[in-house]
């Protein structure tokens, strides 16, 4: 008599795992926090997380969104910033801050913009990923402004002005800025933002 043949396991995911995707979000976030963006690959993350690196294809479609899922940021960079770093030169530092802007004056993206900003200032594995990722993603899109020369020493610049106008702003409570009007801050801080971008820096 042949011997009883085992019931095939579904390719890529394993037994009883009802939230798979859930599963390779929460592998990723330990991987790139451990590794950073650059040293860790979709593979890894599959392995991690118990799956077959197809199904991590399936569910994401490159490493950059499956980092922002682990993020668990509530917008895409990639498409949100291009229409305001399109256009002039002039007055792209007060587009790009008022972009910022609207973003966290929505009630309905700030409760998860917060989460990832307090947790970045309190833990080293959340500020890699911020620090070593998603500002990655910002710099891309500012290092395809025409003109621009050594972007990645300026946009850690023009990077480091936004962060500490967010935390001013959304998670001190810094008067006057928190209660500015966000048309005015962004016309304040556009010129800062510019010169770091555009001005002979020595």
């Amino acid at each position: 008599m042949a011997a009883p043949v085992a019931p095939r396991r579904g390719v890529g995911r394993r037994p009883g795992a009802p939230d798979t995707r859930g599963e390779i979000v929460a592998a990723a976030r330990r991987e790139f926090a451990a590794k950073g963006f650059d040293n860790t690959s979709l593979r890894e993350v599959a392995r991690s997380a118990g799956v077959d690196p197809a199904l991590v294809h399936h569910y994401f479609s490159d490493k950059q969104d499956l980092f922002l899922a682990a993020m668990n940021l509530p917008f895409d960079p990639r498409t949100v910033l291009p229409p305001a770093l399109q256009g002039p030169v002039d007055g792209v530092g007060e587009r790009l801050v008022g972009t910022v802007l609207q973003i966290w004056d929505d009630p309905a993206l700030r409760p998860a913009l917060l989460t990832v900003v307090r947790s970045a200032l309190g833990n080293e594995g959340t500020a890699h990923l911020l620090r070593d990722g998603f500002l990655r993603l910002v710099i891309e899109q500012i290092a395809a402004l025409p003109g621009i020369s050594n972007p990645q020493h300026r946009g850690s610049l023009a990077g480091s002005q936004i962060i500490g106008l967010i935390v001013a702003r959304y998670v001190v409570g810094l008067e006057p800025i928190a209660s500015m009007p966000a048309v005015r801050l962004a016309a304040l801080v556009g010129p800062t933002i510019e010169r770091y971008l555009f001005d002979d820096l020595g």
